[in-house]
């Protein structure tokens, strides 16, 4: 089979409702943010130049028709994404902190994204790709959890490089303990793992993350676990090395939403440059700092998918430390 893309990826594609000011009268005022993790990933990498499709479904009313076309915009291939005339676009509402941390408020019950079936996945699509990218917000219901599932076993069966961001969104979950069982489904299918602190620590009780990494490779062989420690940096772990790599504290960073989106397509982008077989630990130190420049700008940007940085302004920020 010829390849044909770099990464297809499968999930949730979403509007963000991102706080921007108040009004005249003084009430909040919301933009329409294009979002969801699997896109936000496929935008970075088609803005280092690879090639992406995306696998998902959203409503057929005026924020999926939007969302339709900004992605594709956007370079990505949306040959596989379903419209849905019965259920609408999934909305999330992003309340930003003072230090641009935020929560969020879903408005999916049901949501477009949740209505994927396995029938929906196009397997030869996937059997075009190099590397297969999904998180968990699509095994959140038993259909969409269904289709992933089979997403991912096409992937594996045709040896595809498996990546998988846990993505936790606790609301989402009818309980946290079937979040956990579906984060440890994902890590006994990877190859390459990005996971941030608080996710660490939910899965494994510790905030020691050497130790909390440990206790995840007794269980899985995962070949490369990233780590994001926020304005820590973060950490690699592949074969018997760890690599730390500093952060790019920004003061104007407004909101961290899609850095780790941002963080993840940057590792990938590296392991599809060079490979994941023979890492050097200068190679790691190398692949780190790259992501974590790239999160570092998107976080004084509002919104993720139609602002990600190129890859020009990421070695600027490398060059500027």
């Amino acid at each position: 089979m010829e390849t044909r893309y770099d990464v297809v990826a499968l999930g949730e594609l979403l509007i963000d409702f991102t706080e921007n000011g108040l009004s005249g009268q003084g009430n909040p005022l919301l933009e329409a943010n294009p979002g969801g993790a699997p896109c936000n990933v496929l935008a970075m990498l088609n803005k280092l130049g690879k090639k992406t499709a995306f696998i998902g479904k959203v409503g057929n009313d005026q924020f999926g028709k939007m969302l339709k076309k900004v992605v594709e915009e956007s370079g990505t291939d949306v040959s596989a994404l379903a419209m849905d005339d019965q259920v609408h676009t999934t909305l999330a509402f992003v309340h930003t902190f003072p230090d641009g941390d935020r929560e969020f408020s879903f408005y999916r019950n049901p949501g477009a994204d949740m209505m994927l079936t396995k029938e929906e996945v196009d397997p030869e699509l996937i059997k075009k790709a190099r590397i297969f990218h999904f998180g968990t917000l699509s095994s959140t219901h038993a259909g969409v959890r269904e289709a992933t599932r089979y997403a991912i076993d096409v992937a594996k069966e045709n040896g595809l490089l498996v990546s998988f961001d846990p993505n936790l969104r606790e609301p989402l979950w009818d309980s946290l303990d079937q979040a956990k069982e579906e984060i440890l489904y994902g890590m006994s299918k990877c190859d390459i793992l990005k996971i941030s602190d608080n996710e660490m620590e939910f899965m494994t009780g510790t905030t020691d993350y050497n130790k909390g990494v440990e206790m995840l490779r007794e269980q899985f062989d995962i070949p490369l676990i990233c780590v994001t420690l926020g304005k820590e940096g973060s950490r690699a772990f592949y074969k018997d090395m760890i690599v730390e790599a500093a952060p790019f504290v920004r003061e104007d960073t407004i909101e961290t939403t899609g850095a780790g989106d941002t963080f993840e397509a940057c590792t990938l982008n590296y392991i599809l440059e060079h490979g994941l077989e023979d890492l050097t630990e200068e190679n790691l130190k190398e692949m780190l700092t790259f992501a974590n420049a790239g999160a570092s700008i998107i976080t004084t940007r509002k919104g993720a998918l139609k602002v990600m940085p190129k890859k020009e302004e990421i070695e600027k920020v490398i060059q500027e430390r």
